[in-house]
């Protein structure tokens, strides 16, 4: 099998290093807009470079893994798509609904195959905490509370370009929060702080967020997130039912320290990044896109799963920006009123 490559930055670098060790790999093209990290990949690795997105497509790929800069990831997808080629891609499709709608729709209309990158699906922790749910091991959930937490703030340069902190960060915990419950948000009431670094408030994003979300069948959740968590890298999900309670997240490594006498002191070392958290379940999704790609496994996240999760970020920012509870049905419609219009014109 030969996989096409875009993007060569850290996960797209990682990424490449999954592809090539796998078995069923036998070649591995990749490119970047930055040639000389391209290079300094494929000769690590002993792949080979394009010098372009286009040229990739034109190199006799079985599939590609999209792993560019956000802006394009729409246009890729829809690449992809019009040549056939099943296609594994970073979140997010894109930082608004209508560009993710496109993008789907291309793939829709070629009927070709789009696994998208929400790795935490693949982790361990999670996969144990959605089995218990879904088996009735807590009883009726009653509480979830999700977060993530960044031990320190992206170049002020990402921020303008990152979708702000519920479309970046969050998005992952609303898929969670859905994927483990297999519940529907249906309403999302939401608010941020940019008291943090200034480069926030310039950027018109926030540094911490934090969102009460109402799912299909009464259960609430929260979900915080912080770019300013000094401690380390901290992602958690906890559950909390009417027979029990469960958390993901909660190991030796977690950067938490209980200020009780008995309890657990500070970790020797804590998470630093989400790639050392969540290796093994980068790695994992990868190996089940090529086993798609192989046609052995069904596509264990479609890329409609992007449009679920932007459509509870899309109403935690406009909650917190207009500091009211926002229904995800009214985001929905107005999306595709917007889509509508603009088929129309």
């Amino acid at each position: 099998m030969r996989i096409g490559l875009i993007g060569t930055g850290r996960i797209g670098s990682f990424h490449a290093g999954v592809l090539a060790r796998h078995p069923a790999v036998d070649a591995l093209v990749v490119t970047d807009t930055d040639a000389a990290r391209a290079a300094e990949v494929a000769d690590r690795l002993g792949a080979r470079t394009a010098g372009s997105a286009a040229e990739v497509f034109g190199a006799g790929v079985d599939a590609v893994v999209i792993a560019s800069a956000t802006s394009a990831h729409a246009d890729l997808i829809g690449q992809a798509a019009r040549a056939g080629l099943p296609a594994f891609c970073e979140k997010p499709i894109a930082l608004d609904l209508p560009g993710t709608l496109g993008a789907l729709r291309e793939v829709d209309r070629a009927g070709s195959v789009l696994q998208l990158g929400f790795m935490r699906r693949f982790d361990a922790g999670y996969e144990a905490a959605r089995t218990a749910v879904r088996a009735g091991a807590l009883g009726r959930l009653h509480t979830v509370r999700a977060m993530t937490m960044d031990p320190a703030p992206p170049p002020a340069s990402y921020l303008p370009l990152s979708g702000g902190l519920y479309r970046d960060c969050l998005v992952h915990d609303f898929d969670m929060l859905r994927w483990v419950t297999g519940r529907e948000v249906t309403e999302v009431y939401a608010t941020g702080s940019d008291a943090g670094p200034g480069m926030f408030r310039a950027a018109g994003d926030v540094d911490t967020a934090a969102a009460l979300l109402t799912l299909d069948d009464g259960t609430l959740a929260t979900a915080t997130a912080t770019r300013c968590n000094g401690a380390g890298y901290d992602v958690r999900m906890e559950l909390a039912g009417e027979l029990g309670q469960l958390t993901v997240g909660l190991d030796d490594r977690t950067p938490v320290t209980s200020a009780e006498p008995r309890g657990p002191a500070a970790p020797r070392r804590p998470w630093p990044g989400f790639l050392e958290r969540f290796a093994p379940a980068y790695e994992a999704e990868l190996n089940a896109f090529v086993r798609v790609v192989r046609g052995e496994l069904p596509n264990p996240c479609d890329g409609r799963e992007a449009w679920y999760a932007l459509l509870i970020a899309e109403a935690c920012e406009v909650s917190r920006q207009e500091r009211r509870p926002v229904a995800i049905a009214e985001i929905a419609d107005a999306a595709a009123a917007r889509s509508g219009a603009h088929a129309a014109g």
